[in-house]
């Protein structure tokens, strides 16, 4: 029985880790950027390899990145394996950190809750919509998600062994964690997996004790960083490294940054959950209840005691870990959904008991969310057809953005699919026949409901959102501008210049090769310089002592900030 347990164990670990390759891997470098997010990450890499600084690398001329450099060094590694960094490459590190992420939940939760529940809790955890994103995009949030749950589970295991020893890998999460995103990637595990020893009945002392000596151990490799960092950027590096850890948190920052107020993330789980958000809405409905008893409040606290005592120590654990998380990201006046991104994989664990459940109990709410989704997979598939045969015609594309939703139009119906892109039309067309097939047998009803939302994923990532999300980038805006300055540097300026936050043309840099910098910077005596919007107006006034023709209106809204891109030449009067 045993050996039976230990290969199903693997069977299920196998087959988790090929679909992590199939969903995360097959299409990651085919969508251009297309927000300013993914290619102010990417140049810093872009800068690590040009300048050979890995310590503090400098990019747009004159900005030191945001958060500490462990993500960036990841993407430079791997460019350097490839020959330069790529949308691909800049990607592989959130693309491996969350294949990561689902491996070791489910490690963990197989060996304490059962293979079944586990197997689905990392299918869940790979397919919801917020940390698909994450996992696919070239952000920091995804890695410093990775170590940060890493971190909890190894500091769960070192709790259940009563403390003993060192939780090495734990320490070296943190590390990567505090390395990703500052202090709070090391203070919010600890202090999650510190509150439950407590309740468990571990002495505080010594769990103070035992937590500090593992915190400052964690710091060790990040101070590195910090005094190296610091030497090379002084006073500069260290008030931005304040304004980050310390403003942020209290909302005092010289910029406004994602103000939002606490009902933000209730909203951002509820929405990032999507599709299993509305599996639980519909389940809802079917659901018996009865009217609750509450007593009074000594006997509503004591049923509390109670409940908590007698639950599975995973169970608590993963309880714990989503409450103490959520409710610290609800103090900061800045908000974020991939903030919250660590408490999904614990989510995803209850879901999929619930999934289970719902299986045992309600299977015909697990049908009805399988014929939503196959209707949804069904029309997509139509729709794009629809498109491909000319049967959506030009002038529905409204008023507002028309010449933007043209090019989405016009790319959708004649950009000639290759045979992976249409493996992944059709595969939402498979998912749905698998479904049909598979539903009126109880053991393949959930497969056969994770398979559709599986394929909608692959269709979207592999076909819809290339095709659509290209015609938003400003790469062919780079390529014109390389085309009239070959080398040397381009200049930009923004009417909107925050010290504390300056805006960039981060994608065109980025297709530039970190060659784009501010105009206020360097003053030179002629050059081209790209401006958007109505900004050449601005400058005209600020800078009298230049004069200015346009070379290009591109008739495109750069996809930093959606305003329209012009190219000058200017030299001195």
């Amino acid at each position: 029985m045993m050996l039976q347990s230990s290969t199903l164990h693997r069977r299920y670990a196998w087959m988790l880790a090929l679909i992590c390759i199939i969903s995360l891997f097959f299409f990651l470098g085919e969508t251009l950027f297309n927000t300013r997010g993914e290619p102010r990450e990417a140049v810093v890499a872009v800068s690590m390899l040009e300048h050979g600084n890995w310590v503090l690398p400098v990019n747009n001329g004159v900005d030191m990145a945001y958060k500490p450099p462990f993500f960036h060094w990841l993407i430079a590694t791997f460019s350097l394996l490839t020959g330069g960094v790529t949308e691909y490459t800049a990607r592989i590190p959130s693309a491996l950190a969350l294949a990561a992420m689902v491996l070791a939940g489910y490690g963990f939760y197989a060996k304490r809750r059962g293979a079944e529940v586990a197997f689905l809790m990392g299918l869940i955890t790979l397919s919801n919509f917020e940390v698909h994103r994450a996992g696919v995009a070239c952000r920091v949030d995804m890695v410093l998600t990775l170590m940060m749950v890493w971190a909890l589970y190894q500091l769960y295991r070192w709790v259940e062994r009563d403390m003993q020893g060192l939780p090495w890998w734990g320490i070296l999460a943190l590390s990567g964690a505090f390395l990703s995103n500052g202090p709070v990637g090391l203070g919010l595990p600890c202090l999650t997996v510190a509150l439950f020893a407590w309740v468990r009945g571990k002495g505080f002392a010594r769990i103070f004790g035992r937590f500090f000596v593992v915190g400052l151990l964690a710091c060790i490799l990040p101070a590195i960083w910090y005094v190296a960092a610091y030497q090379q950027g002084g006073q500069r590096f260290w008030d931005l490294v304040y304004e980050e850890n310390v403003l942020r948190l209290l909302g005092k920052m010289s910029y406004e940054s994602h103000v939002n107020p606490w009902p933000y993330n209730v909203m951002t789980v509820i929405t990032g959950f999507v599709p299993y958000t509305l599996l639980v809405l519909m389940s809802l409905f079917v659901l018996r209840y009865r009217k609750p008893s509450f007593g009074s409040l000594g006997d509503a606290w004591a049923r509390f005691r109670t409940y908590i005592r007698t639950m599975d120590d995973a169970r608590l654990f993963s309880l714990m870990s989503f409450v103490v998380i959520f409710v610290f990201y609800c103090i900061p006046k800045s908000k974020r959904s991939v903030y919250l991104l660590p408490v999904y994989p614990f989510l995803a664990y209850f879901l999929a008991e619930y999934i289970l459940w719902l299986r045992d109990h309600h299977r015909r709410v697990l049908d009805w969310f399988g014929w939503v989704l196959a209707s949804l997979a069904a029309l997509l598939s139509l729709v794009f057809i629809v498109v491909r045969l000319g049967g959506i015609p030009e002038s529905w594309m409204g008023v507002k953005d028309y010449n933007a939703n043209l090019l989405m139009l016009r790319a959708l119906r004649d950009t000639s699919p290759t045979w992976p892109e249409w493996g992944a039309y059709f595969a939402p067309i498979v998912a749905i026949i698998f479904f049909i097939v598979g539903r009126k047998q109880t053991n393949r009803l959930v497969p056969a409901v994770i398979t559709l939302i599986f394929s909608i994923f692959f269709a979207l990532d592999g076909v819809y959102q290339p095709i659509v999300l290209n015609t938003k980038s400003d790469k062919f805006v780079a390529e014109k501008v390389a085309h009239y300055v070959p080398e040397g540097k381009v200049y930009s300026f923004r009417s909107q210049y925050t010290p504390g936050n300056p805006i960039h043309p981060f994608t065109i840099n980025y297709y530039l090769g970190d060659r784009v910098v501010p105009f206020f910077a360097f003053m030179p005596q002629e050059g081209y310089l790209l401006v958007n919007g109505e900004d050449i107006t601005d400058f005209c006034q600020r800078y009298p002592a230049y004069k200015v023709h346009e070379v290009e209106d591109f008739h495109h809204k750069s996809c930093d900030d959606r305003r329209m891109i012009h190219f000058y030449y200017f030299e001195r009067r």
